[in-house]
């Protein structure tokens, strides 16, 4: 899989992918992932990417030419759709998360501001994703939530792969979360780990996971 990301920020997403899991991945050639800064692409002298909304009102845009000329250069050997973190797009779920991992190119457009021009949106853009209703100061914090949980999706990036299917939010669990886990020692400060996980028992405490999922 190759992962494009367009940013005004690329320093904000860097130091996560070199990692734990995003950092495996990337180091496994299970993934790549190329981070753009839209300024880069602005054909103004001063670098500038945003300007006032025609009509008024509070705050700053993103401009069209930066993000149309990144895109367009990038869809020179990025094939993948064009992903545009906003909080006005569809809540982001573990069932796109598995379904988005079955891409091999995908460009995700993080905005800032008050947003991007429509017009972006209307000619380039495939599909908004949310991660939540709130806003944030921008969609990179989106874009490591959306890309890591594709990620760690992909055929070889988790050491276990058995561990993907009892995810929180997995199908194994019909949307619940989880069942409570312990580890050593079996008994810190008198709160004990329930006997049936240290029975050696599989059937049983597979039943036991089952009747506790929260």
């Amino acid at each position: 899989m190759r992962v494009d990301i367009l940013t005004l920020f690329p320093s904000l997403l860097l130091p996560y992918f070199g990692e734990s899991i995003l950092k495996r991945a990337l180091d496994s050639k299970a993934v790549e992932i190329h981070v753009h800064d839209i300024r880069d692409y602005s054909l103004d002298k001063h670098k500038k990417v945003d300007d006032t909304p025609y009509g008024g009102g509070a705050g700053m845009l993103m401009t069209c030419q930066p993000i149309f000329d990144a895109i367009e250069q990038l869809k020179t050997f990025n094939k993948g759709p064009v992903i545009y973190l906003t909080p006005q797009g569809k809540v982001f779920k573990q069932a796109k998360a598995a379904s988005l991992a079955k891409s091999t190119n995908l460009i995700f457009l993080c905005g800032r501001y008050e947003g991007i021009d429509y017009r972006v949106r209307e000619a380039l853009v495939d599909e908004e994703i949310s991660i939540g209703d709130y806003v944030l100061t921008g969609g990179e914090l989106a874009a490591l939530v959306v890309v890591d949980a594709i990620v760690r999706l992909l055929p070889g990036v988790l050491g276990d792969e058995k561990s993907i299917h009892h995810d929180s939010f997995s199908s194994a669990f019909d949307g619940k979360k989880e069942h409570p886990h312990y580890t050593k020692p079996a008994d810190f400060r008198g709160m004990k780990v329930p006997d049936v996980l240290l029975s050696g028992n599989h059937a049983a405490i597979e039943k036991w996971r089952k009747d506790h999922l929260q």
